[in-house]
């Protein structure tokens, strides 16, 4: 397998493995098509390392019907790779029993609060806090209490965060940032959405 070469290595005493297996940071944002679905790719790979995987959307309606996710529920439940939890904000939280009466806000700050609980316990290896960046943006989730959160977790613990106008400090605190540039897209077009491209 190609292994890419660092351009520096840091004098931090860690040795190559221990930088290596270094958890990570990711920040997909930006206006363009794709965030979302680099996210479940990174899914699949860590569903093929057998990692237990959490999936948390916070904006999509229960409504919409996202192929990733019938997907890696079948392969979770498989018993070969990782096992995949998934959670929509949207159908309301599987943890909260009066969630059908929650507004949007109150919504995002439960499911953020179940994410902290989860880190704290170690029960994932792999979180994918998908359009996360708007409740940030929109200032219903505190984003220096994120960072502090994802800087103290235990383990080694990867936690992927996707959605449009991600905070720049969030930015400046993650491993891995891509932004999605928008060159251009069928709706500019007049085109709707189709099966098997957007869900």
């Amino acid at each position: 397998m190609p292994q890419g070469q660092p351009t520096v290595v840091p004098d931090d005493g860690l040795t190559t493995r221990q930088r290596r297996n270094r958890p990570l940071v990711f920040v997909h944002t930006g206006p363009g098509k794709g965030k979302s679905t680099a996210a479940f790719g990174l899914a699949l790979r860590a569903w093929n390392q057998g990692w237990p995987i959490g999936v948390f959307q916070f904006v999509k309606s229960a409504k919409w019907k996202v192929g990733e996710e019938n997907a890696l529920k079948v392969l979770g439940a498989s018993g070969e790779g990782g096992s995949v939890v998934w959670h929509k904000m949207g159908e309301g939280w599987s943890w909260v029993q009066r969630d059908a009466q929650l507004d949007n806000e109150q919504a995002a700050k439960e499911g953020w609060e179940q994410v902290k609980r989860d880190l704290a316990a170690e029960t994932h290896k792999l979180y994918v806090l998908d359009e996360f960046a708007y409740p940030m943006h929109w200032g219903w989730i505190d984003v220096d209490e994120v960072i502090e959160v994802l800087r103290s977790r235990p383990g080694t613990q990867h936690v992927v965060i996707t959605g449009r106008n991600a905070p720049e400090k969030l930015m400046e605190f993650a491993d891995l940032v891509t932004e999605m540039t928008k060159v251009k897209h069928p709706m500019d077009a007049g085109q709707k959405g189709q099966k098997g491209i957007e869900w």
